[in-house]
């Protein structure tokens, strides 16, 4: 059996999967603001998941952030408190077994390229579009890591063609994330004259007709294609699944296609873009698929 265990900002979510992927335990409860806390409450988790799934279990563990390749410590992370910490290392002698541990973007896109909506393609980039911006590579069922254990970073690299100075909580400005991120889209309607509104508010504004927030989604969508342009062009994945609260915007899946074309350099794009079979539950899935299929 399987274990996943994904450490997110207010929850831990659990899950025992079967080596066909069929869920035999799930389990989540809150996440608590300091590092030994965190330690006690994962452990305490394997545990009961272990109990309910009627035996032992591989532990894959998904998290905000990056080991650092200088000594394993935890960086990059939006749960500061993990920063500087071993936490790999520290769960492994607290369960007495070995953890594997990836990025949490990682997990989201190992989990639908190996049974999700990735599935029947070799190279997939799994993005997350939601309260951050995110991706990860998987090439034939594996993770890409590479060498400074942040490949799929595409969140923070500069938004193409675009200067406002949007401030990043890395230090950075323009980042992608400033502008595809629930909070950036809702910066660019506020800045195009709307009223500041939740994602789900502009959505339902634009499926009634009203033309700024139709406008303001377009944007957004050729925003997208530059920013998956980019990954196209160096690593030409065979597919892009889309995670997070925003890859709900069912007009991405008809326009960006038809923008990216505009960036790509080839006379002709046949990467696919698909929403995420798994949704919510593909990050917990896919740090039990670090213990491979």
């Amino acid at each position: 059996m399987k274990m996943g265990i994904d450490l997110g900002g207010t929850k831990i979510e659990g899950v025992v999967l079967s080596s066909k992927g069929i869920v035999l335990a799930k389990e989540r409860v809150a996440t608590p603001q300091n590092y030994p806390a965190i330690l006690d409450a994962i452990a305490d988790l394997v545990v009961s998941l272990e109990r309910s799934a009627g035996g032992r279990a591989s532990v894959g563990l998904g998290g905000p952030g990056a080991e650092s390749a200088i000594n394993g410590r935890m960086k990059n992370s939006n749960t500061q408190c993990i920063n500087g910490e071993s936490l790999r290392e520290d769960l492994s002698i607290r369960l007495g077994k070995i953890v594997r541990f990836a990025n949490d973007a990682n997990c989201f896109a190992l989990s639908e390229a190996v049974d999700g909506a990735g599935a029947a393609y070799n190279f997939v980039f799994g993005v997350i579009l939601g309260t951050g911006t995110g991706g990860g590579l998987v090439f034939n069922k594996q993770v890409l890591v590479g060498a400074n254990g942040i490949a799929g970073e595409w969140g923070h690299t500069p938004m193409p063609y675009l200067n406002e100075g949007r401030p990043c909580y890395c230090g950075r400005a323009d980042c992608i994330e400033t502008y595809l991120c629930g909070a950036g889209l809702t910066r660019s309607y506020r800045n195009a004259g709307g009223d500041v509104l939740l994602v789900p508010d502009i959505v339902k504004r634009a499926g009634a007709g009203e033309v700024l927030a139709n406008t303001v989604l377009d944007v957004y969508c050729q925003q997208l294609a530059s920013a998956l342009a980019v990954v196209i062009n160096i690593v030409d994945p065979a597919a892009i699944v889309l995670g997070g609260g925003l890859s709900n915007i069912a007009m991405l899946y008809e326009k960006v296609p038809q923008y990216w074309h505009d960036y790509v350099f080839s006379d002709r794009c046949v990467t696919k873009l698909l929403p995420a079979k798994y949704g919510d539950s593909s990050g917990v899935r896919g740090a039990a698929w670090l213990w491979g299929e």
